[in-house]
């Protein structure tokens, strides 16, 4: 499964997408592995799109599905 991090996500791991070998799960089931993973990333307010389509937590996902979680952005 791929999974693509941008904005603070990418900054707190110094990468720009992940690879986990992981079996099929729910988004919320994949955020809480991330979570314990992970413990310094910060997901809280993260929308989730898989496939380039943005799903709720209980969308279930496929080990070959791109996953993008993608934190809220500010501007001015």
């Amino acid at each position: 499964m791929k999974i693509l991090l941008f904005a603070h996500l990418r900054e707190q791991l110094g990468a720009s997408e992940l690879t986990l070998d992981l079996e099929p799960l729910t988004v919320a089931e994949l955020m809480q592995r991330l979570r314990e993973r992970y413990p310094s990333l910060s997901l809280d307010h993260v929308m989730v799109a898989v496939n380039e389509s943005l799903v709720d937590s209980g969308y279930p996902i496929d080990m070959g599905d791109t996953v993008a979680l993608l934190p809220p952005v500010s501007g001015g």
